[in-house]
C-alpha cells in the first residue's frame, strides 16, 4: 500500500486497510457478491496484552465466504503482516485477529494530534444529518429539580456530541402547557394574587403548588391587573392567570437552564397544537384514521389494577400494536379532551414535517413505559421514514457526605437545580451527572464533588488540564524560554519536535490512549452515550497524572530535563496532546477546562 502513515483516525485508517485486504481476499478465493463488510470492525482489545487493535474480519464474514473462521484469519493475518503499519499480528480463539502496531504510528498519532489542534477528533460521520433532540421538557409549574437537571445535562452534551460528530442538531425543549398541571399552577398563582393584594390566603390546600416561587408571580398580576381579577369567575381568571404563571415559569427554567449553560434553539409549546383553527392533534387524528390507524373500540382491562379503576368503554384507540407496541393505545378522554399521547404524536409528526427523520427523546425514569408507543407512533406518522431514539435518564440520590439532603424552602417538597449550581458550580455538575450511564441511578454527593481528590473525577481530569499548563509555565522557566503560551502558538512550535523519542511504555501507552479519542467521539456519538467521553477523559488524565507521577522517582522520566532539549520538546509535544484533547473532551460535555487550579 502506498500511503504508509497513520491518518488523524488511526482506527479508521486501519479498518479501511482490514476492508481493502478482505476484498482482496474475496476477489481471490470467489466469494459470493455483494457480503456485507459493514459488519467488520477495528477496535481496542478488551485485554491491552492482547495488542493494540483487533478486528473481526474472518468471525462476521467467514459464513457468507463458506470459510471456517480460523483459516479465513490465518488469511487475512498474512495479508495484514505485510502492511507498513503493523508489527505483529496473532490469530487468537476462534478466529480473532489482534495486531500490535509499529512504535512509529504513535508518534505519527501525536503528531496527528498536533497538527489538528482544537479540531482533533471532530469527524463528520453525520453527514450534516438533521437531527432533533427532545430535553428537560419539564412542566412550566416551577422551578427545575434535581431529576431535571440530570436529563438537561445529559441532553446538551448528547447534542454537543453529536454536533462534534458532524450532525446538524436542533435543541428543543417541549413546553406541556396543555394540561391539567396548568390549570393547578394557575389556581396556585391566583392565591399568591390574593396574597399580594393584602388577604390572608392561610395554608395552601392540598393539590396546590406550596413554593414561594409563585409569590412573584402574584405579585406581578396584582401590579398589573390590581383587584380586577377578583371580579372575575373562575373561567374568566384562569387563562389570564395561566398565561402569566407559564410565562414566569419559563422564564424562571430558562434561567437555570442557562445557570448550566443551557440553551435550546426551539421552545415549543404544546397548547400551539390545539388552537382553534390550527388543530394539529385534531388533523394528526383524522390522518391516522384515513390510514386504518385508529379504530373504535375496547381495551381489555389494565393489568394489575384493580377492576373497579378501569373504564369500559368504546373508544377511539390507535393501532399500537401493528408497529410494535404491546397495546393499542386511546387518544380521546371520556371527557372529549386529549391524551397526553395524541398530543405527543402530533408534536413528533410536526418534526417530521419540518424535515426531520432523526429524533431522540430524552425521557425521566417515570416514562419508560413510554418508548415503545412513541416509537410506533412515529413509524406510523412517518410510514416508517423516521427513527426515534428515547434515552432515559434516571433518577438522582441528592446526598451531603452520605446522607439523604433536605427539601427545599424555596421551592415546598424538592431540592432545586440552582440551589446545587450555586453550591457546587455548574462543571461538577455536569461531569458528575455525566459521569455515570443515563439509565443507572446517581448518587451525587454534593460534598464529594468538591473534594480536590483522585476519587472526584471533575476535579481529577481539569487539574489535568491545568498540570499541562503549569509544565508549560516551569518549562519557559526552566528549559525552554521561547515556548509560546497561547495555545495555537505553542502548538505550531511543537510540531517539529522530535516525538520518536517517545519510547518509554507509559509513554507510548499516553499515545495509544490519545489515538483513541476520534473512534471514541464517533461510537459514543453513535451509541448517544457521552458518558462515554466523561470516561475517557477520567482514563486520559489518570495515565497523564501516573506519568507525572513516575517522573518525581525516576528523573529520566520527567518531562523537563535541563540537559536535553530534544527530549523535553518531545515531552511537552506530549503534554500538549493530552492538554488539548482534554480540552476537547471537557468542551464536548460543556466543562471548563483551566489553565490554572488552587
Amino acid at each position: 500500500m502506498a500511503d504508509t502513515t497513520a491518518s488523524p483516525h488511526l482506527f479508521a485508517d486501519m479498518l479501511t486497510r482490514v476492508h481493502v485486504i478482505c476484498a482482496a481476499v474475496a476477489a481471490e478465493d470467489n466469494w459470493p457478491a455483494g457480503i456485507d463488510l459493514t459488519r467488520v470492525v477495528v477496535e481496542p482489545p478488551r485485554d491491552a496484552s492482547h495488542g493494540d487493535m483487533a478486528t473481526n474480519a474472518a468471525m462476521v464474514l467467514a459464513k457468507d465466504a463458506k470459510a471456517k473462521p480460523r483459516e479465513l484469519a490465518d488469511k487475512i493475518a498474512e495479508r495484514l503482516r505485510a502492511d507498513a503499519l503493523v508489527a505483529s499480528v496473532d490469530v487468537a480463539g476462534p478466529g480473532f485477529i489482534n495486531l500490535t502496531l509499529k512504535p512509529q504510528v504513535w508518534a505519527d498519532a501525536l503528531r496527528a494530534v498536533l497538527a489538528a489542534g482544537s479540531a482533533y477528533g471532530r469527524s463528520d460521520i453525520g453527514k450534516a444529518e438533521k437531527v432533533n433532540v427532545e430535553y428537560v421538557s419539564a412542566n412550566p409549574t416551577g422551578p427545575m429539580h434535581v431529576g431535571h437537571c440530570r436529563g438537561a445535562v445529559f441532553g446538551d452534551a448528547l447534542c454537543s456530541l453529536l454536533q462534534f460528530a458532524g450532525y446538524d442538531v436542533c435543541r428543543e425543549y417541549y413546553i406541556n402547557d396543555a394540561g391539567a398541571q396548568v390549570d393547578v399552577l394557575a389556581r396556585s398563582a391566583f392565591l399568591r394574587y390574593r396574597e399580594a393584594l393584602g388577604q390572608d390566603i392561610g395554608a395552601i390546600p392540598e393539590g396546590l403548588y406550596p413554593g414561594d416561587y409563585l409569590v412573584p408571580v402574584g405579585e406581578a398580576l396584582a401590579k398589573e391587573h390590581g383587584e380586577k381579577l377578583l371580579d372575575m369567575k373562575e373561567a374568566e381568571w384562569l387563562p389570564i392567570v395561566r398565561d402569566k404563571a407559564i410565562a414566569m415559569m419559563m422564564e424562571m427554567v430558562k434561567g437555570d437552564l442557562a445557570a448550566l449553560n443551557i440553551h435550546h434553539d426551539v421552545f415549543f409549546s404544546e397548547r400551539s397544537l390545539i388552537t382553534s383553527g390550527n388543530n394539529k392533534v385534531a388533523e394528526t387524528i383524522d390522518f391516522l384514521r384515513a390510514k386504518g390507524d385508529i379504530y373504535e373500540g375496547r381495551l381489555p382491562p389494565p393489568k394489575g389494577k384493580p377492576v373497579e379503576d378501569y373504564e369500559d368503554r368504546e373508544q377511539s384507540l390507535f393501532r399500537a400494536t401493528a408497529y410494535g407496541d404491546d397495546v393499542d393505545r386511546p387518544l380521546i378522554k371520556s371527557d372529549g379532551s386529549y391524551t397526553y399521547f395524541a398530543s405527543d404524536i402530533a408534536n413528533h409528526r410536526n418534526k417530521f414535517e419540518r424535515g426531520f427523520t432523526n429524533l431522540i427523546d430524552v425521557f425521566g425514569a417515570d416514562h419508560g413505559g413510554y418508548i415503545k408507543r412513541m416509537q410506533a407512533a412515529v413509524k406510523a406518522v412517518t410510514a416508517g421514514k423516521a427513527v426515534l431514539d428515547v434515552k432515559i435518564v434516571q433518577l438522582v440520590k441528592l446526598l451531603r457526605d452520605g446522607e439523604p439532603v433536605k427539601m427545599s424552602k424555596r421551592s415546598g417538597d424538592f431540592v432545586t437545580l440552582r440551589e446545587v449550581v450555586d453550591e457546587v458550580g455548574s462543571d461538577a455538575v455536569r461531569f458528575m451527572m455525566l459521569f455515570r450511564k443515563n439509565d443507572a441511578v446517581l448518587d451525587f454527593d454534593l460534598a464529594k464533588v468538591i473534594e480536590q481528590s483522585k476519587d472526584n473525577a471533575v476535579f481529577y481530569v481539569q487539574y489535568g488540564h491545568a498540570r499541562g499548563h503549569s509544565i508549560f509555565r516551569n518549562a519557559r522557566e526552566e528549559a525552554v524560554p521561547d515556548l509560546p503560551e497561547t495555545d495555537d502558538a505553542r502548538l505550531a512550535y511543537l510540531r517539529s519536535a522530535a516525538v520518536e523519542r517517545l519510547t518509554d511504555p507509559a509513554e507510548l501507552d499516553l499515545l495509544k490512549r490519545l489515538a483513541l479519542y476520534p473512534r471514541m467521539i464517533e461510537a459514543a456519538a453513535a451509541a448517544h452515550e457521552p458518558h462515554r467521553i466523561a470516561f475517557y477523559l477520567y482514563d486520559l488524565a489518570s495515565e497523564f497524572h501516573a506519568l507525572w507521577t513516575r517522573g518525581r522517582d525516576l528523573p529520566y522520566l520527567r518531562f523537563i530535563i535541563n540537559n536535553d532539549a530534544e527530549i523535553t520538546r518531545a515531552r511537552l509535544a506530549m503534554v500538549q496532546g493530552v492538554v488539548s484533547v482534554l480540552a476537547s473532551g471537557l468542551a464536548v460535555l460543556g466543562v471548563h477546562a483551566p489553565t490554572e487550579m488552587r
